[in-house]
């Protein structure tokens, strides 16, 4: 096997940003290699903060460098069809952030070309690689709690995102954006989701209303399996970053994540009190090394890819489903019987 993976980051956003820098520090047998971002003042920033000699506005141009092997794409979702069946007719192992596209008819496009010419292609879920969740899929799996019955997850973010990011039309909104996760942590300790039904609303941020997106949502569950589940969703949080998973099963229960984040409780005659988690960057950093490094593994060692893009699609398939539900008040079938564009 190669000794190293030559690697491009494109899309230097939040996220883009910090894959980066793991890559640079924090992730072995990989080189960063190049770097792109439609906005040339943070693509220069970044390159010139890690060192690294090439950097484009145009992901094109990075895709045509024939010493990358893989790419990892954090450009906004909007963009995400595009660059990977692109990057997949150069040859390079993709890493895509979810959601995997805004449409099902998109996502199949990946999927579809991925599926031509047997390329690799990762699915980002860190989720799976943060070790409390991967330690509960490791004990559900030896029955620890018996069969699981129920699923219960709240996604809280402290506070909104900007206008622009929110925006459907590029993040496909609070269920895709934020509620992707939990469908894909659902789906994989509960089985496929067969139905769903959402409510929501505008009830924190008033100035959402201009982008067309909610701030919160409760979404129920029915699984093939006849199981049942609810997932929460905020952007108003205010307390902190708080994520947490419940799986019930018909011999115990399994509890997932924390709010605390340093161990340090204050007790006075006010009251007892600790911090919290600040947002996601701290919450799950060690899960986005945990996925980076496995997808570079992966790739050197000639492995299947961990999160595959049909996962991908489903979980994308339930999160629009999860959308329209609330749009038009009505549960809704998760099926392929409708591809419909979330805007």
């Amino acid at each position: 096997m190669n000794t190293k993976l030559n690697i491009g980051v494109i899309g230097l956003g939040r996220l883009g940003s910090l894959y980066a820098r793991y890559f640079a520090n924090r992730i072995s047998n990989v080189r960063l290699v190049a770097l792109a971002d439609v906005a040339p003042d943070v693509a220069a920033a970044q390159a010139d903060a890690l060192g690294v000699s090439r950097y484009f506005t145009k992901y094109e141009e990075l895709l045509s460098l024939k010493d990358i092997n893989a790419v990892v794409i954090t450009a906004p979702t909007s963009a995400h069809k595009d660059i990977a069946i692109e990057a997949n007719r150069y040859g390079k192992a993709i890493f895509c952030e979810k959601p995997l596209s805004l449409s099902l008819a998109d996502a199949d496009s990946v999927m579809e070309a991925i599926g031509r010419t047997g390329g690799f292609f990762q699915m980002g879920f860190m989720r799976r690689f943060d070790s409390g969740y991967a330690d509960a899929k490791k004990k559900i799996e030896a029955g620890a709690i018996g069969t699981p019955i129920v699923f219960k997850s709240s996604s809280r973010d402290p506070f909104r995102p900007s206008l622009e990011y929110a925006d459907p039309k590029h993040s496909g909104g609070l269920i895709i954006d934020c509620g992707i996760h939990d469908f894909d942590l659902a789906r994989w300790f509960m089985g496929d989701i067969a139905s769903v039904h959402s409510i929501g609303g505008t009830l924190a941020y008033p100035e959402m209303k201009e982008i067309g997106d909610i701030d919160n949502a409760i979404v129920s569950l029915s699984f093939g399996n006849g199981c049942i589940g609810t997932v929460d969703l905020s952007r108003s949080g205010v307390y902190g970053y708080d994520i947490r998973t419940e799986v019930l099963g018909t011999t115990g229960t399994l509890k997932i994540g924390y709010l605390r984040h340093t161990p340090v409780t204050i007790l006075t005659k006010q009251g007892v009190t600790h911090d919290t988690v600040p947002y996601f960057m701290e919450r799950f950093e060690q899960a986005y090394v945990n996925q980076l490094q496995d997808f570079v593994d992966n790739v050197l060692n000639g492995k299947a890819p961990s999160i595959s893009c049909a996962d991908g699609v489903a979980a994308l398939e339930v999160s629009i489903a999860a959308t329209v539900s609330m749009t038009e008040s009505r549960p809704v079938q998760v099926s392929r019987n409708s591809k419909k564009h979330v805007h």
